[in-house]
Parts: C-alpha cells; structure tokens; sequence
C-alpha cells in the first residue's frame, strides 16, 4: 500500500511540475547499522518510504533541516520527500552492507518539481483548485491510513453480531480522521442505513436532558452500503478538527436499514482531545 501512495503522489506532482523535463532521481544506499543524512535547504514537512524494511525519521512536531534513512536487507524501494515550500524530492533507495556516504547535502536545485499546481487564472478558480486537492490528500490519506496499523487502543461496541470498533482517531492538518472497523459475524447480510458521528451533551439540573449535534464529514472513504455475512470492513471518516470538554461524548452510531441491530459506540473527550 506504501509503494502504491508514493507512485500515486508521484504522479500527481509530476502533472503540475514545472520541471519534468529536468527530473533527477539518485540512489541512495543504506544500512541497518549506521544512519545516514539528508540535508535540505528547506525544513521536511513530509518523508515517505515505499517499503517498511527502509526507515526514514524526521522531526514531525518541529520541522528540521535533515532527516535520517536506514535499511534492512530487501529489495530496492523509493523515498519521497517534501519541503516545507512545496518542494518535491525523489530517490531510489538501496541496502547496501559497506556505505561509501553517509551524509547527502542536498540543494534546492535537485527538486523534481512543486507539489502546488500552476495557478490558470482563464480555467479554474481557487475554490475548485482547493476543492480537488483537498479530495485528492484526503482520498490518498485514508488509503494509507486503513492499511496501516492502529495504536488507540480499545473503543468497541456490539450488538447481535454487528461489531463496531473505533482503531484510531489520527489529527492532519485542520481535520480530525476517524478510523472505523465494522465486522459481521452473523450469518445474515447488514444493510446499511447510516453510519453518523455527533457530540453528545447531558444537561445537568432536576430535568436531565441529552442534546446531540450531529458532525458533518469533509470526507467519507469507503463507507459500504452493505456488509456481508462474516465480511469485515475498514473506513475513515474526516470531520474539522475540535475537542470538546467533560460533559460532552462523541457517539458514534450505526444503524441499520429495515433492522434493528444498531449499534452505538460512545468516544471520551481525552480520545478526542488527544489523537494520534
């Protein structure tokens, strides 16, 4: 799945090049016993290998000047790296025992391209511009994050064999993803009515109420209509980021079309308030 985001990421960034006709794309060789440098002349806002036996660490939180690769023995992969001005790098990344370089110095002009499309004043305004690459990052983002593995830990709910679990809440950007599981493990098929995400609020006093607000998704990767007996499927939901204090609940609810195996799945603000 990572090769298959760097290609595509790739492609994108090459229809909007500037320079294509100039591409460079080196090898760089590496190993599992010693680290080796990238220097660049702007901060990394992103890295990415193309395969999980080569690692490539940046600062994520503090973005830096350099980055560190090292390999386990494999096949050849890539690695794509952007700068904190649009800056796009490219490279073909190699194990290799015995390391003749441990540190590239890397200047502004080894740049395959921009990953910011050229402005066509005549054709497209900046609303569609932002609207397709928002649905592009989006989509290319939740393909990676339902590939990968989940760390947040257990946030699950039942009902007659419809499992409903929350694997990561992951904050990119100004939006909130929320990775979902749901899994069949009946012997009938489940039709999907909806699959809605709102804040709960109890109000305190004699006359205990509950107010809900639904959230409206930016963005829904692969929510089904259907889910089949036995079957299991993975989903993100990308909703603007916000957090909410302690007597607010987020709940997921899944409900079922002409049925009754619904579920509800209720998320703490400190899941929310603190995501991955």
């Amino acid at each position: 799945m990572k090769s298959y985001l760097l290609i595509t990421m790739l492609v994108f960034v090459s229809v909007f090049s500037e320079a294509q006709e100039k591409e460079i794309l080196d090898t760089i060789y590496a190993n599992d016993q010693k680290n080796v440098a990238l220097f660049f002349s702007n901060p990394i806002r992103q890295g990415v290998t193309g395969a999980d036996h080569f690692i490539f660490t940046y600062n994520r939180e503090k973005e830096q000047y350099f980055g560190l690769l090292q390999a386990q023995p494999g096949k050849e992969s890539n690695l794509l790296i952007i700068n904190n001005n649009g800056s796009v790098f490219s490279y073909i990344v190699r194990y290799k025992e015995a390391l003749s370089k441990l540190n590239y110095f890397i200047p502004l002009s080894n740049a395959i391209g921009n990953e910011k499309p050229i402005k066509d004043k005549l054709t497209t305004t900046k609303t569609e511009e932002w609207s397709f690459n928002a649905s592009l990052y989006y989509e290319r983002f939740c393909s990676y994050l339902v590939k990968r593995k989940q760390n947040i830990g257990r946030l699950k709910n039942r009902n007659d064999g419809i499992v409903l679990t929350v694997e990561n809440i992951v904050f990119d950007k100004e939006e909130l993803y929320f990775v979902i599981q749901i899994e069949n493990r009946s012997s009938l098929d489940y039709d999907v009515n909806f699959l809605n995400l709102s804040i709960d609020t109890r109000k305190k006093g004699k006359k205990k109420s509950l107010q809900s607000l639904y959230q409206e998704p930016v963005y829904k990767h692969m929510l089904p209509t259907k889910i089949s007996k036995k079957q299991t499927v993975r989903l993100v939901y990308v909703v603007p980021k916000f957090s909410i204090s302690n007597e607010r609940s987020v709940v997921l609810e899944l409900n079922e079309n002409n049925g009754e195996r619904n579920v509800k799945l209720k998320i703490s603000n400190d899941y929310i308030n603190n995501p991955n």
